[in-house]
């Protein structure tokens, strides 16, 4: 029998893709989204534009439906505007999943998907990157992901509701038939941002800093396929479903590409030899940054199925050449 499945901020970037995979496997789902920066364009579902600050919202979406499950991704996400307006980010990021929690205990929903990140390892001290890795996230981004997994914690103690947290890397790519990508104002993803510059919608690319303990002098991060993420929440679901255990696990690839490999793999992709150049590095950016997913790929059987470099920077490009103004 079909599962009924809210997601709230199924209207964003990773949500979309993994409302598209939850429909192709036959579950029902229903997304809530305030919109701020979701696109309805991007998913064909019953969409509750409603924001979770808004409690009494939130509890009629739970009196309207019964939910077998829940997968939250609506945070505020970008950690550089996290460390200038930090009470948005706490407000949203941590009030917001309280009101869901406290719909679904209300409701006797018993199984949640976070999303979270990386980001609450801040600096890491060991490649590759564990689980049980020091958590001191550098932005007040990653310190309310932080605290909402902590949040979790309790409200499986104390009501039973079990958790997967689900520690994303960098996202990238689009949807491999092309139907759905990644639209963000501002855009701050290096993959869209160097195909921006591809298609001459900027007039350069900048890398921060070459001077890094690199190979190549950038940084370099653990990329990991949208598509695969959109599985690993499938997967997550089901052990949900056959454990009834929280859990939480890193998702990466367990190897990092560099800033000069992504930009040199646009190029070559678009066949556009667009302008570099070089900034002094930003404060915050680690050397190097990558997962490891042993964790995950045992516990969940999850393995990255698209996450080498062409096929994010391909199904990128495609997207973003039949898309050039976005969903819009």
């Amino acid at each position: 029998m079909a599962m009924t499945v809210l997601i709230t901020g199924g209207a964003g970037y990773i949500g979309s893709h993994t409302v598209a995979a939850l429909q192709e496997q036959g579950e029902q789902v229903v997304v809530l989204d305030n919109l701020v920066y979701g696109h309805p364009q991007a998913v064909s579902c019953p969409l509750v534009k409603q924001d979770l600050l808004d409690k009494q919202a939130v509890e009629a979406v739970f009196k309207q439906h019964h939910f077998d499950a829940v997968m939250h991704f609506a945070a505020y996400a970008l950690a550089g505007e996290s460390m200038q307006r930090p009470a948005k980010y706490f407000e949203n990021n941590l009030l917001g999943g309280l009101n869901l929690l406290e719909a679904m205990r209300q409701n006797g929903v018993k199984h949640l998907i976070f999303s979270s990140t990386c980001a609450l390892y801040g600096y890491p001290r060991q490649l590759p990157v564990t689980e049980e890795a020091l958590q001191k996230p550098m932005s007040v981004y990653g310190e309310s992901k932080l605290m909402l997994e902590k949040i979790l914690a309790w409200y499986d103690q104390l009501f039973g509701i079990k958790s997967v947290c689900l520690r994303y890397f960098n996202a990238a790519g689009a949807s491999l038939n092309g139907a759905i990508g990644e639209d963000h104002d501002p855009e701050t993803h290096l993959v869209p941002i160097a195909i921006q510059a591809a298609l001459g919608q900027r007039q350069e690319f900048q890398i921060f800093g070459d001077d890094y303990d690199t190979p190549d002098g950038s940084c370099i991060r653990d990329y990991v396929h949208v598509a695969d993420l959109a599985a690993a929440h499938l997967q997550a679901l089901a052990y949900l479903q056959a454990k009834n255990r929280s859990e939480a696990f890193n998702l990466g690839t367990g190897q990092g590409y560099s800033v000069k490999q992504v930009v040199a793999e646009v190029k070559k992709v678009s066949g556009v030899d667009f302008l570099v150049k070089t900034g002094p590095r930003r404060p915050g950016d680690p050397a190097a940054v990558w997962a490891d997913n042993q964790k995950a790929k045992k516990v969940l059987g999850w393995s990255p199925q698209s996450s080498d470099l062409k096929t994010i920077v391909e199904s990128a490009y495609h997207w973003h050449q039949k898309h050039p103004q976005g969903y819009e």
